[in-house]
């Protein structure tokens, strides 16, 4: 029996030491799942529209980001806009051409450790750059803090709720966002308790739109195989202003949503002008 017992100590010594191993990959490896970046440097830069590029320090690390004002010269609301894990600020530079020609401008901001950015992507990391491209754009280029706009598209729409938490934004506008990535940790099969205890970094849009008091629009494709339109859902259930405008696409074929983003901040004082 001494043998056997010794055997079968062993075997779970030996089982344990796999979960624990297991959990300790997810745990230290979660950060390169999650912010992936790209190295599909763009062959367009700000300079080349209008723009600027600017130098923010978030914390002690240089962070890029692009300014690109309306092409009237007006002076309408700001977009801050966040984009997916897997991009760059260069992919996103002449997509906000028809908002610009509406009055629009735009402030792309790079995470962290993205593109030519200093610094490691995190929740936290990315919550000071976001806030210190805010806090530019209001103090030193003096944008109304009344008519600032965050949009943040997937990974992004976390960035821009981290966002929400630290500084008044007057709208927000989420395309193909999650309702946090501990829910998403649940669709690779870990149980609600341990994807709390293993998700590092856990952008919580959830919790924030159910105190979020401004106009909240949500654009999420139909087909979305990656963030299940399950989430666009629960977040608009949970969002008391918020509008819910179902895309004809997954996650990463969708045409740009002009139409709906401009009605959207039209109505709600935020663009002058037709629609």
């Amino acid at each position: 029996m001494s043998g056997l017992r010794a055997t079968l100590l062993l075997a779970l010594s030996f089982a344990l030491l796999v979960v624990a191993l297991g959990w300790a990959l997810v745990f230290f490896g979660q950060r390169s799942l999650l912010f992936p970046g790209s190295r599909a440097f763009g062959t367009v830069g700000p300079e080349d529209v209008g723009g600027e590029r600017l130098w923010l320090d978030a914390d002690g690390a240089r962070t890029e980001a692009w300014l690109l004002p309306a092409l009237d010269g007006a002076r309408g609301p700001l977009v801050v806009y966040a984009h997916g894990n897997g991009e760059l600020i260069d992919h996103w530079v002449e997509a906000f051409e028809p908002a610009r020609a509406r009055g629009v401008t735009a402030l792309l901001v790079e995470y962290p450790g993205y593109g030519r950015s200093d610094g490691s992507p995190s929740e936290t990391s990315i919550r000071a750059a976001m806030t210190a491209a805010f806090d530019f754009a209001v103090r030193e280029r003096g944008f109304d803090a009344s008519r600032v706009v965050g949009w943040g598209r997937s990974l992004g729409g976390g960035a821009i709720c981290a966002l929400a938490r630290e500084r008044p934004l007057a709208a927000l506008v989420l395309e193909s966002t999650f309702t946090s990535t501990v829910q998403m940790a649940r669709l690779f099969g870990l149980p609600p308790s341990l994807a709390r205890l293993l998700v590092r970094d856990r952008f919580d849009n959830l919790a924030l739109l159910r105190r979020f008091s401004g106009p909240v629009l949500l654009l999420h494709g139909e087909h979305d195989e990656i963030i299940p339109p399950s989430h666009a859902q629960a977040l608009h259930d949970n969002s008391p202003a918020s509008e819910l405008y179902w895309l004809p696409c997954g996650h990463n074929d969708c045409a740009r949503p002009w139409p709906p983003v401009l009605r959207f901040l039209a109505a709600h004082g935020l663009l002058g002008g037709p629609p």
